[in-house]
């Protein structure tokens, strides 16, 4: 029951620290919300009116028709043009923020203040290390960013990377991860191994061949031929709330003795080797289609997934790594696709490579 308990506590203290650092996503998706809202309302309003002009047989059917194919496409447009300065004032708020990070302090550079490393290992930021010791360096809280390759593969193939007979595009990186872990040492003070737990959101893309669209026909999530204009960009999001678990193992110890007690030396940049497994949970799938056609020169349809998924995902993970780089496998033991998928591969399986690590 202890057990039970303690980990529900942890869950929960994850969950709230995971909440505030995506504060700004939570506000950045509060204004599509509320853009759509508004903007639908309009919409609805100006529809209605063309009906009670019909009602009152002031215009023709066609003229109906025409009319509410116009106030469509036209508040389509408006929906998709203020999404757009949205992203832009996201993506720019973000570029100042690593700016400050990089160039905002004089004394980043020191270990007893906040410090941001760049090179070959990665990208490593420690926060408030003033307070540290080489003993306290033996846990931490990390938020960690990965880019992924994310691939697809069947039962009996289950590590054939880039396979070429999958429905889906073989792309470098289409996959994202972003975690954060408390890490803490196992044994004494100096063990080679280390444990970690966290909560972090994995997005997977995955974009069809030939041209072709993933869509919902009678109950069943297919990939087909797309007619209804020029095909400009297509994709299926997969987005999951993850629970991983890892344990790292490292290489080439350094270590520092301290009042006469030797500890591993944990702000050293070490080769280190990390096996673990994770689960979790599917937030929202999503269709995303941008075409033109003789009408509109840019049409941009989301429609969310209903068949086809998985709620659950379970699998294992692999890495080599040197300081804050690190280059790792991720296989899913359970499919993203169910049954009712019809693709030729289910499972998933990637290659990435962690780029950035803040130390708390």
């Amino acid at each position: 029951m202890k057990t039970k308990i303690a980990l529900m506590t942890a869950v929960m203290a994850f969950s709230y620290s995971f909440a505030q650092e995506n504060s700004h996503m939570k506000s950045y998706s509060q204004k599509i919300d509320s853009i759509v809202v508004s903007e639908k309302s309009k919409m609805n309003e100006e529809l209605d009116n063309v009906d009670k002009m019909f009602q009152e047989k002031k215009i023709t059917s066609e003229e109906k028709q025409s009319k509410r194919a116009e106030i469509a496409t036209r508040y389509q447009q408006n929906i998709n043009d203020k999404v757009d300065a949205q992203q832009n004032e996201l993506e720019n708020a973000t570029k100042e923020m690593v700016k400050n990070a990089v160039l905002g302090r004089r004394d980043s550079v020191l270990w007893r203040k906040n410090e941001m490393q760049l090179g070959t290992d990665g990208v490593k930021l420690k926060l408030d290390s003033r307070k540290k010791t080489v003993k306290d360096y033996l846990q931490s809280w990390q938020l960690s960013v990965s880019l992924t390759g994310a691939n697809l593969t069947s039962k009996d193939d289950p590590f054939k990377f880039y396979n070429q007979d999958s429905d889906v595009k073989n792309t470098i990186i289409n996959s994202t991860n972003t975690t954060l872990r408390y890490e803490n040492q196992l044994g004494g003070f100096t063990s080679p191994f280390f444990y970690r737990i966290g909560l972090g959101f994995r997005s997977d893309r995955f974009t069809p061949k030939y041209d072709k669209v993933f869509a919902q026909e009678n109950q069943k999530l297919v990939v087909d031929d797309f007619s209804r204009g020029n095909l400009r960009k297509t994709y299926l999001n997969n987005s999951y709330l993850m629970i991983p678990l890892d344990v790292r193992f490292v290489l080439n110890p350094e270590y520092k003795v301290v009042d006469g007690v030797k500890y591993l030396d944990n702000r050293k940049s070490q080769f280190s080797i990390v096996a673990g497994v994770y689960g979790g949970t599917r937030l929202f799938s999503t269709i995303y289609n941008r075409f033109s056609n003789e009408d509109s020169r840019r049409i941009v349809e989301r429609e969310r997934v209903k068949q086809g998924l998985n709620n659950f995902v379970f699998g294992g993970k692999f890495g080599v790594g040197y300081g804050g780089f690190n280059i790792f496998i991720q296989k899913d033991f359970t499919p993203a696709f169910n049954s009712d998928a019809i693709l030729k591969k289910r499972y998933g399986l990637q290659i990435g490579i962690e780029i950035a690590n803040i130390d708390f």
